[in-house]
């Protein structure tokens, strides 16, 4: 039983209104030790409330049962938007204890609301006699989930099983934000030293006065440091001659978390696994996969391996041509056996420049985050009407972030934004958007969401701004799609706002954004010399446009075997014996994956998959990639700032979060079911004729 600690609203920002512009949280006056109060007081009052539920003498109604269940926890849901999202984004080694600490505390929480019979049995006399209750379509769906959430939950076991239940999801909320823990652990451990200035040959010059600055801040000036984080090691894989040194960073990140030591995650990979299938059982349900893919797109993991192995054909074979390639200018430069992994960016880049005479660093001077983001900001004008106006009186987590009011072309609120763009040892490796607020209407108004994106792009020099790779663009504008998602959202209820959606429909918004990023019309709009301002050159256009199928055997590839990674983990009836290792061997050997490649994750830092809500669900991106090129031809095909298509996928995909069968939705805009067949065009898969 969890026992309140007293607590003064006056010193706790959680326990009361918050009194700032917008009503975002307080962030400067927010202490890690506000934290565990607030989460105790908010559970406390959620049970209270949800006893109130389960005990009316009333008879059960939508609104006093569904409705009052979907607006019980607002103190729980305020703290932990905040807690986790800072978890990601700027965590200390106070919150990574309180999330250990609070993780199998709020399970038991979440259990005692979906395991209570009596409010279970509300819920399901509802459910039973939902035909003559005559609700609206989206209430209709609110019941449905909140029907299938109890029964998903466990609400259906007897009392033996219900509290094997519990065990399970107690140490599996442990597990998983351990495991999160320990990769962020052994990214900020591991950094390259060199110390010679040779060894630097190759290497562009805003990468090498990054390494120096961050040398500098580690105590080691004069030399220069290399890092896991993205914006560091890869470009240093592009373009150090050093096979040595593109070696040794090259294993230290691919052995995160998979070093024998008190950040390791083989085990818990293992022990994560099993125990998601195992409860996956007790609900009756084959496998993990099976209970995960019920409430996607999909379905059946068995439509899953379908989509993906009928993909994993013609990306490997690609990607075999694209290793041999390889091979042949390795031999040339005299540098005998196979292709290695830590091989593959380096020569990759040199074969592009010969093939293409496109130099990725000719192109970085055009992407400069600033035009970069006012780029976006006239695509989603010119789409959707939006404004954007930088706010400078609003709290911030971190003094980088920058917060955006955005409008309807009338002025009328939209949301708020906040962006955060750069690597720090307080943020874990990747790219997501996130909530502080999601979508809800309260007394027939609409509440503005508060919306924030996360990144971990290539910092500003004291020479250049920050500078970003074309990849880094995209996914600049992959984030700003789930943003819109999350900003256009126009329901009632906030549990099915935004990008409360399917997981393999989820990225459809996000992914569609990207095929704006690449267009020639657009580029003219926004990649601009960060120096003299001319407008990137069409040559330039032309190559990136010729390259665009370019090394897609290799992108498809790793991505497709981390997907099959992960659905071998998860598609299993009995336990896993194996260490995690050679259970990844296998499972790479059966496919086939060649040896030059590894997958774009492997197990012990597979975030995810194992920490971030994606289990036996990476598939989505290309399930969704199928979904945004089918949509963006509608676009290409036509005017590619239709307002009358804008519009419609505003009304039938952006604004309608969960309140209908994706697929419903997905026709209504595109009146069919999507084709595979512009995603193949666009990897450059479709057979050769």
């Amino acid at each position: 039983m969890t026992v309140a600690i007293p607590v003064s609203a006056q010193e706790n920002p959680f326990l009361k209104a918050y009194d700032t512009p917008y009503q975002v949280p307080p962030f400067d006056k927010i202490r890690h030790e506000h934290f565990k109060p607030a989460f105790l007081e908010g559970m406390r009052i959620q049970k209270g409330e949800t006893k109130a539920i389960a005990n009316s003498a009333a008879a059960p109604t939508f609104e006093n049962t569904v409705v009052a269940m979907e607006n019980s926890g607002e103190l729980l849901s305020r703290v932990s938007t905040v807690f986790f999202n800072l978890s990601s984004a700027h965590t200390s080694k106070e919150i990574q204890a309180l999330a250990q600490e609070m993780a199998p505390i709020l399970a038991r929480h979440s259990d005692d609301i979906y395991l209570n019979e009596k409010l279970f049995g509300r819920v399901k006399t509802l459910w039973e006699k939902r035909k003559s209750l005559k609700l609206t379509a989206e209430q209709a769906r609110l019941l449905e989930l909140s029907y299938k959430a109890f029964v998903r939950s466990g609400a259906n076991l007897p009392s033996a099983d219900k509290e094997k239940l519990r065990a399970l999801n107690g140490e599996l909320s442990v597990l998983s934000v351990k495991f999160g823990n320990n990769i962020l652990t052994e990214t900020n451990a591991y950094e390259l030293v060199v110390e010679n200035r040779e060894d630097l040959a190759g290497l562009p010059d805003n990468l090498v006065e990054a390494a120096a600055n961050t040398a500098k801040a580690r105590g080691k000036e004069g030399k220069w440091v290399f890092t896991l984080q993205n914006a560091s090691i890869m470009p240093f894989l592009q373009y150090s001659p050093k096979r040595d040194l593109r070696y040794k960073i090259w294993n230290a990140y691919q052995l995160r978390a998979n070093n024998d030591n008190e950040a390791d995650n083989k085990a818990n990979a293992i022990r994560l696994s099993n125990l998601r299938n195992e409860r996956a059982r007790l609900l009756g349900y084959a496998n993990h996969a099976a209970f995960v893919l019920e409430q996607s797109m999909a379905k059946t993991p068995e439509k899953v391996y379908e989509l993906l192995n009928q993909l994993w054909a013609p990306a490997l074979s690609n990607a075999k041509i694209e290793a041999a390639d390889i091979q042949k200018l390795m031999a040339s430069e005299g540098i005998p056996g196979d292709v290695k992994p830590h091989d593959w960016r380096y020569y990759t880049e040199k074969i592009r420049k010969q093939r293409f005479e496109l130099d990725e660093q000719e192109l970085k001077p055009y992407f400069a985050l600033d035009k970069v983001r006012e780029g976006i900001f006239t695509v989603t004008r010119k789409l959707y009407g939006l404004q954007f106006e930088q706010l400078t009186d609003v709290p911030k987590y971190q003094e980088e972030v920058t917060v955006w009011k955005v409008t309807e072309a009338d002025g009328s609120e939209v949301g708020l934004l906040y962006m955060d763009m750069h690597p720090r040892a307080s943020k874990r490796g990747g790219a997501w958007m996130t909530s502080y607020r999601p979508q809800t209407r309260k007394d027939g108004r609409r509440v503005p969401p508060v919306i924030a994106i996360v990144c971990n792009f290539t910092p500003p020099t004291a020479d250049a701004p920050a500078l970003l790779t074309f990849d880094e663009v995209t996914t600049f504008f992959h984030e700003f799609g789930h943003a819109l998602h999350g900003l256009l959202s126009n329901v009632n209820y906030r549990s099915m706002a935004g990008t409360a959606v399917a997981r393999d429909f989820v990225e459809l918004p996000s992914q569609i954004m990207e095929n704006w990023a690449a267009d020639p019309e657009v580029l003219k709009m926004y990649a601009k010399h960060y120096k003299t301002g001319e407008v990137i050159p069409d040559e330039l256009i032309r190559k990136l446009d010729q390259s665009a199928t370019f090394d897609q055997g290799f992108a498809t590839t790793e991505y497709l075997a981390a997907s099959l990674l992960d659905l071998d983990y998860h598609t299993r009836r009995t336990d896993i014996s194996l260490d995690a290792n050679t259970f990844e061997k296998q499972s790479m050997e059966k496919i086939g994956l060649i040896s030059a490649i590894i997958p774009r994750y492997r197990t012990t830092y597979f975030q995810h998959v194992f920490a971030g809500g994606y289990s036996a669900g990476y598939y989505s991106y290309i399930w969704s990639g199928v979904l945004d090129t089918d949509a963006y031809s509608v676009f290409k095909n036509s005017d590619l700032f239709s307002p009358e298509k804008a519009a419609s996928f505003r009304k039938n995909i952006l604004e309608k979060g969960n309140t209908e069968e994706p697929m419903e939705l997905y026709k209504r805009f595109r009146g069919s079911e999507p084709s595979i067949t512009p995603l193949l065009k666009k990897r450059g898969l479709l057979p050769k004729s």
